[in-house]
């Protein structure tokens, strides 16, 4: 079956990418490795989408959802993308389920967590070791927890969990955050959150879970430790892009030009795997709408 663009990622980027496309009256099919809604879904609260002065991000994702369903959006979930074949006029799409063939491809598959590196890291991780505070921060419970990141994700995490834990350390190699300004604010006025500057994780320990961990300062090289029951690391995203064969930075992230087109014809790109100096659902929402547009002129252009 030929569609005429099969959106990759199933998060704010990708259901919009669905919606104006379907909207636009073209044959589009979305394809999700895991769940469709992205990243939101395990987003405690969300602030800053216009429309919304507060939102859970679950309820955010559904309406998403929601609202791509309205025009008919079709979608397959638990589908893993392994390449795209460009084909000139058509590109095929190499999935889990076998090949889809599809005259424009929309990428907006997101990021993944980058993990710290430190030693202990991945023997603890579902045993003190989190990415997520939402989907795990119930475990931790009036206990001790370690925050590693100065970015929002880190700060938002760290406010987060103080509804569920006694203590909140926050770790950050610099002397300053960069979250934003009014999530500085919320964090630096929450007596639950303590703040360790100037410092990294050099090791998670523990014997069966996680018990403390060793911190040294970058300036004066100096160790220490703080017991801690759990470890939540926030120092950056990877580019869910290893299966795209186009134009991309020295981290993997893929490079549009201003209409979200990749350095392959009839391949576009919206949301947080591109190269962009912001990355929030207000943008992902804009480079999906982008996308599809451009993809919906592409298609016009092959096909007179």
């Amino acid at each position: 079956m030929m569609y005429d663009v099969v959106i990759i990622g199933g998060g704010p980027a990708g259901l919009t990418a669905g919606i104006y496309t379907k909207r636009a009256m073209l044959k589009a099919l979305l394809l999700e490795k895991t769940g469709v809604g992205g990243q939101i879904i395990v987003t405690d609260l969300v602030e800053n989408f216009p429309g919304f002065q507060e939102i859970s991000g679950a309820d955010l994702a559904k309406k998403f959802e929601e609202h791509a369903q309205k025009f008919g959006l079709e979608t397959k979930s638990m589908v893993e993308v392994s390449g795209i074949e460009d084909k000139g006029k058509t590109k095929l799409v190499k999935t889990s389920e076998g090949d889809i063939e599809a005259k424009a491809v929309i990428i907006a598959t997101g990021t993944t967590p980058r993990k710290l590196g430190a030693r202990g890291e991945l023997d603890f991780i579902g045993r003190g070791v989190s990415y997520c505070a939402t989907c795990d921060g119930f475990f931790f419970r009036e206990k001790v927890v370690v925050v590693v990141g100065g970015g929002d994700s880190a700060i938002t995490e760290a406010i987060f969990l103080t509804k569920m834990a006694k203590k909140v350390y926050v770790v950050h190699r610099r002397d300053k955050l960069r979250a934003e300004k009014i999530n500085q604010e919320h964090a630096f006025a929450n007596p639950k959150i303590s703040f360790v500057w100037d410092s990294v994780v050099e090791e998670i320990a523990g014997k069966n879970v996680v018990e403390k961990v060793i911190i040294r300062n970058v300036k004066t090289n100096a160790t220490s430790e703080i017991k801690t029951d759990g470890v939540f690391i926030y120092v950056g995203l990877i580019p869910n892009t290893a299966f795209a064969n186009v134009k991309k930075d020295e981290w993997g992230f893929i490079i549009p030009n201003d209409k979200m087109e990749t350095s392959v014809r009839g391949i576009f790109v919206a949301g947080d795997c591109r190269v962009t100096p912001l990355r929030q659902i207000a943008t992902a929402v804009g480079d999906g709408a982008i996308a599809a547009v451009s993809a919906e002129r592409y298609i016009e252009e092959i096909s007179a």
